[in-house]
């Protein structure tokens, strides 16, 4: 067998590609050549696709596919391995947000590229150095996600060096001064003249006294379309969006009926979205008057108090933004993640002002709107006739009422999302299951969701995701949803109390499709889960790369034993690249064992906080990260992936 990182000099093979390969997980390793059988054709094995002209399997089959099911093909055998190797220099866009790589390993997946114009990776690992490989004036589009160990310096240089970027996405954490980010900013938006999508978070800043986007307006290209940023401050924002005021006499004369037709000068800011400390009428207000030609506004505000009532967004900012006539996609939310707070100066003359003003919206997603009945929110529903996704979230008055006569309404729902909002029940479910369009159905927190409606979701021949999170269901209802033939690829059960290892059981042995279709399984905060589940799925679950059984107590190490060493290939089953124990308090240091190749193959992330794993020395970590470096251990009780909290992780984990 083949190790890491092996060169094939004698055949052509690329070792940046071959390593890039094994270290992103997705080779499974089933090279029939080296396994001494299969293959069925000429010195290579697999089959007749080696005996075509190699011009013919790169131009013609090979680069029409993606990453993934290339670092697949590369499995099978030697000679389609060199043909992949050489398709992926033919990619101008190479995207692996969900994989960590060290700086080697980036290193050696970039080292044959020569024109990549699109580049998105998480950065959980990589530094100011070891991301200067990846700038030149090709690149077009740069998407850097969960970056804690990146610098202020980074921007000038990507200013200097991508003259061309059209695309840029940052997620920085916030380890300097915001004067020291803005000199660094000013300095790469200088470079950067034909921006047209902005997108720049700081993670880890009190928004209180976040100051990092003061006067950016000044220096933003009048290309920018998009633009996104976190963290503002309300009066920042509305200067910035004042600042960006288009000019409606010129907008009146452009013509957009006629294609290719000159735009009016200055900007023509078409997507917003900020995540500010409050979100007022004055700011609402001006945004209707600047921007004219906004498509999306996203407003998140996060108070650390509770806002003025004369600085609080009213009934009056909401139907400001019925000016917007060309608005699709609106989203308001109050987060909760400071302490309780809502917008308790909106009611439902607010929502029916709203709807009857942007009839066009196609997505909705409104939080912490306490004061509004169904009567609001069924506003929303039948009046936007366009309108596919749908979500509320910390809704006090919501309730089955909204949702009555939702086969009325004109619009055909693909994606719901219900949060935390405990009058809904499952008679809401069964209206909504009357739309055969729809994909995704989040209940997540919804206690009085049970049973009743899991027989009607299972017969939902489009559905994808499911969270059931915090529910009333039990082993009954997993039952039917086993035996159903909705194709659920993301299942959430988590904290549903009531289910026990006989309702994993049931929903993976049911002969349903959910047991050929299911990837990603939350059975979090369960205390029913004991080892049963976990080897029913190591043994039936064959295509579930994502599994967290965090805080299940009852998970022993014969749990982690199961899943490193579960069958692989005869029957058909993937890699487990995602494992979240946080909390496993019955894992034993034991379970380290397991961690040891060659078990775990393609496993990207493992979360072991709170666990006797993570109470060891440090030189057993290191000693794993050394012989694995595609492996991420959280030790910080982040979510799966890290997509949240990662600005706080300790880098000597990473």
């Amino acid at each position: 067998m083949l190790t890491d990182g092996e060169v094939f000099d004698s055949r052509g093979h690329w070792p940046g590609h071959r390593l890039a390969i094994r270290a992103s997980g997705l080779c499974e390793e089933r090279d029939m050549n080296d396994g001494g059988g299969g293959g069925g054709g000429g010195g290579g094995g697999g089959g007749g696709l080696v005996r075509l002209p190699n011009s013919i399997i790169i131009n013609e089959i090979l680069v029409k596919l993606d990453v993934e099911t290339l670092c697949s093909a590369a499995c099978v055998c030697r000679a389609l391995r060199f043909s992949v190797s050489q398709a992926l220099l033919h990619f101008s866009a190479l995207r692996l947000p969900d994989f960590s790589p060290d700086a080697q390993t980036l290193g050696h997946i970039l080292c044959g590229y020569t024109g990549l114009k699109t580049l998105t990776l998480n950065c959980l690992r990589l530094d100011d150095a070891s991301l200067g490989i990846a700038l030149g004036p090709h690149v077009q589009e740069l998407n850097f996600f969960c970056c804690p160990l990146l610098s202020y310096q980074l921007l000038p240089s990507i200013g200097e060096r991508c003259p061309n970027l059209r695309v840029l996405v940052l997620e920085l954490a916030g380890q300097g001064l915001p004067e020291i980010f803005k000199r660094n900013l000013v300095r790469m938006l200088k470079g950067c003249l034909y921006l047209e999508s902005l997108c720049l978070k700081i993670r880890g800043s009190e928004l209180a006294d976040s100051n990092f986007f003061h006067s950016i307006e000044i220096y933003l290209p009048k290309s920018v379309k998009n633009l996104k940023l976190q963290p503002v401050l309300e009066q920042n924002a509305i200067r910035t969006v004042r600042a960006l005021r288009v000019d409606r006499n010129r907008l009146k004369m452009a013509d957009f009926s006629i294609p290719f037709a000159p735009v009016p000068s200055g900007f023509t800011l078409q997507c917003l979205s900020l995540v500010l400390d409050f979100v007022s009428d004055e700011l609402l207000i001006s945004i209707k008057n600047s921007l004219p030609l906004l498509v999306e506004l996203d407003l998140e505000d996060r108070p650390s108090e509770e806002p003025l009532p004369h600085y609080d967004l009213t009934n009056c900012g909401l139907q400001s933004l019925g000016s917007c006539c060309h608005l699709t996609g609106l989203s308001l939310i109050r987060s909760r993640q400071n302490h309780p707070a809502y917008f308790k100066r909106i009611n439902d003359m607010g929502m029916f002002l709203l709807s009857e003003g942007c009839r066009g919206l196609e997505s909705v997603r409104l939080g912490g709107f306490s004061r509004v009945t169904d009567a609001g929110f069924a506003s929303i529903l039948h009046s936007c006739q366009n309108l596919k996704k749908f979500e509320v979230r910390n809704a006090f008055f919501l309730s089955d009422l909204a949702f009555h006569d939702l086969n009325r309404a004109p619009c055909s729902l693909f994606e719901v999302r219900v949060l935390s909002c405990n009058l809904i029940t499952s008679e809401t479910v069964k209206k909504l299951t009357s739309s055969s369009s729809l994909e995704v159905l989040d209940l997540y927190g919804c206690r009085s969701i049970a049973d009743p409606c899991l027989s009607s979701i299972s017969r939902l021949c489009s559905l994808t995701t499911l969270n059931l999170g915090g529910a009333d269901v039990t082993d009954c209802g997993l039952s039917a949803l086993g035996q159903g033939t909705s194709p659920i690829t993301h299942l959430c059960l988590r904290g549903c109390k009531r289910v026990t290892d006989e309702g994993i059981s049931l929903l993976l042995h049911n002969g349903g499709m959910i047991s050929n279709t299911l990837s990603a399984l939350d059975l979090g905060h369960m205390p029913g889960i004991s080892d049963k589940s976990i080897l029913t799925i190591s043994e039936v679950g064959l295509g579930i790369t994502e599994l967290c059984i965090r805080y299940c107590v009852f998970v022993s190490d014969s749990s982690v034993e199961a899943l490193a060493t579960r069958r692989r290939f005869q029957d058909g089953s993937k890699l487990l690249r995602r494992l979240d124990l946080f909390h496993c308090t019955g894992l034993s240091v034991k379970s380290l064992g397991s961690l040891n190749r060659p078990l775990f193959r393609g496993l990207h992330w493992l979360g072991v906080g709170c666990t006797r794993l993570a109470c060891e020395e440090n030189a057993i970590f290191t000693e794993i990260c050394k012989e694995r470096p595609w492996i991420t251990l959280c030790l910080d009780g982040c979510e799966m992936g890290c997509h949240d909290g990662w600005q706080f992780h300790r880098p000597e984990y990473n």
